[in-house]
């Protein structure tokens, strides 16, 4: 077959999985031996070396030599073989475990775009099958083919084939994994393996060699749609520039981009490159990049730039495989940072769906720990919304990491997006600032005029806790020191709407609340400091502040919880009052709060400087 052997085009992921006895080595030895991706003279030198010993030839000592024989050159991992066939290379990806095909899996290590999954058709369908079935749900893999191996020690019967194909599929269909065939052979004896076998000939499927090559190269990273996630803003002379790392697709001059969770919107200016005549108009995948743009929009380290026609995901909330590697074990309640591309966001554990042991896969339900070298399925929460992809479809910006205190002690991947109260205003926020018609001043503008960002003080908790006459002694102190700022009163508001005002919109959300949002967002746009109660909002009050968020986002909203007593503020509160008696100090505290987010300019030089450029 050395007539196939041209020089390959593309190369291709393969995990093949299967329990040590279902003929795993046998299976790689004979496709190594059957596409002549053997050293020469390796397999007549394995053959001799059996004769001198007495013992009958397997091709899985022809795996074994050809990965000895691999490990030799430095740059061969020992979990990586490979061979060549039909102008494709397929890289086998390998681990001596669970536990570390998982972990290099889950991080990044390995990637598999597909897999072959072995059963042993004398032993049929056993957990040791379901367990590697799961193994690859929990990885994302997608294209799969299951070989039934070892036909000719049940005679090479179809019935037998037919009853273990039907329950397999019934089972992995419940993973919502669907094989794209399933293939009878035997790996000892090569019957379909590189050629189709003639003792079955009821079988007119494809062979092993076939069905690899029927396996679809993942699209490449130039040709997938456009994400930059923001690696930082830089000002140089009069230029902003947004500087990152393109994760995939390609972008050029004049592209108009959408930055995600922000909505914000803006046209490529030009395309920066360092000490490079002339600027490049159009830059890949792969490239670290900065990138002008038309108008002077506020955007923050993290955000994703995609193109209009495929923004990627936003929520607070999403369902993950997460590998955990922590001294300590994951457990509820307890904050954790999550890093996903260049962005950083507090979250918590919301379920433990499932925890599956690394060692034997075996899956613990209503676990409320996961321990060190555990697997878990869970649904993640987030302080404040995120942008993101599911790992099917963006590998960068589909994985993270999560830090404990200060050490990073868990990676995963996120597999589903879970729906929060908040999606319905984010769509609506988006629609908004889509058609929003913008006049000539912008808001680095007014923010450089006025001193300051425009911003929410937002003081929720329940009744008689001073929130009212603490906002008016804020927006006095404000005043006072020359901001423009503005108490809007939600009893204001109220009265200017309709007495029939429904008390909720067909999402849920409070339309009070709702309304209030959208009001808070013009006054932004005017560049104000807007101070207010949740006095007007009823019972609602623990929902406004996560709402305003969603509708005048990116513009932050500082949120302060008022109390009577001690007791745990919300976990969206940034300041906490309990039963404040100086409200001078409370409100000055609330100013320093306003400098420490950036929001509050500091004279330098003459010139107003935030802490976090604008």
């Amino acid at each position: 077959m050395t007539a196939t052997q041209t020089k390959p085009t593309e190369n291709l992921n393969i995990v093949i999985v299967g329990h040590v006895d279902h003929g795993k080595s046998t299976l790689l030895g004979r496709l190594y031996a059957d596409t002549d991706s053997l050293p020469d003279g390796k397999l007549e030198k394995v053959r001799a070396i059996c004769r001198q010993q007495g013992k009958e030839f397997e091709y899985a000592f022809l795996f074994d030599a050809f990965l000895e024989e691999q490990e030799q050159g430095i740059t061969i991992d020992t979990a990586r073989t490979f061979f060549n066939w039909n102008q494709r290379q397929y890289i086998i990806i390998d681990a001596p475990g669970h536990k570390e095909f998982l972990k290099n899996m889950i991080s990044g290590a390995a990637r598999a775009e597909a897999a072959l999954l072995l059963i042993d058709a004398l032993e049929g369908v056993k957990e040791q099958s379901k367990k590697h079935g799961y193994l690859l749900s929990l990885l994302g893999v997608k294209q799969v083919a299951v070989i039934v191996n070892k036909m000719d020690l049940v005679g090479y019967r179809q019935d037998v084939f037919d009853a273990i194909e039907k329950e397999y599929r019934e089972f992995l269909g419940q993973l919502k994994v669907v094989p794209e065939r399933v293939i009878p052979v035997s790996a000892k004896l090569g019957d379909n393996i590189a050629t189709r076998s003639e003792r079955m000939a009821w079988y007119q499927g494809a062979t092993v060699l076939e069905a690899l090559g029927l396996f679809k190269k993942e699209t490449a990273r130039t040709e997938q749609p456009f994400r930059f996630p923001v690696q930082d803003v830089y000002k140089f002379d009069a230029r902003r520039i947004v500087a990152g790392r393109i994760s995939a697709g390609k972008l050029k001059v004049g592209d108009k981009l959408i930055f995600s969770p922000s909505n914000k919107t803006a046209n490529v200016k030009s395309v920066e490159a360092f000490n490079v005549e002339p600027l490049p108009v159009e830059a890949l995948a792969g490239q670290s990049v900065g990138i002008t743009l038309d108008e002077q929009i506020f955007i923050e380290r993290g955000e994703i730039a995609s193109h209009q026609d495929s923004i990627p995901l936003v929520s607070t909330a999403f369902r993950v495989n997460l590998f955990w590697l922590g001294r300590r074990p994951l457990e509820f309640d307890r904050k954790y940072l999550l890093r996903l591309a260049t962005r950083e966001v507090d979250c918590e554990v919301a379920i433990i769906h499932r925890i599956v042991d690394t060692a034997d896969l075996s899956q613990l339900h209503g676990g409320t720990l996961v321990g060190r070298n555990q697997v878990a399925e869970l649904t993640l929460r987030t302080k404040s919304p995120i942008a993101f992809d599911c790992y099917s479809s963006f590998e960068s910006t589909g994985r993270f990491v999560l830090v404990d205190e200060y050490d990073i002690a868990g990676g995963g991947i996120i597999t589903e997006l879970v729906h929060d109260e908040q999606e319905f205003l984010r769509d609506e926020a988006r629609r908004r600032d889509f058609a929003w018609v913008k006049g000539e001043v912008s808001a680095e503008a007014r923010a450089q005029h006025y001193g300051h960002r425009a911003a929410v003080v937002l003081l929720t908790g329940v009744v008689h806790t001073g929130k009212s006459f603490l906002a008016r002694k804020l927006e006095s102190l404000l005043v006072a020191e020359g901001r423009h700022a503005y108490l809007l009163e939600g009893e204001n508001l109220r009265r200017g709407l309709d007495a029939d005002l429904p008390e909720t919109d067909t999402t849920g959300v409070p339309e009070m609340v709702r309304r209030y949002g959208e009001v808070a967002r013009l006054l932004i746009d005017t560049g104000l400091i807007v101070v207010s109660t949740t006095n007007a909002f009823g019972s609602a009050h623990r929902q406004a502040t996560q709402a305003i968020r969603t509708l005048v986002h990116p513009a932050p909203v500082i949120a302060v919880h008022m109390s009577k007593a001690d007791e745990e503020p919300p976990p969206s509160t940034d300041l906490h009052f309990a039963g404040p008696k100086d409200f001078d100090a409370a409100a000055r505290q609330i100013i320093e709060e306003l400098k420490k987010k950036g929001v509050l300019a500091q004279a330098v030089g003459g010139q107003p400087t935030f802490q976090y450029s604008i």
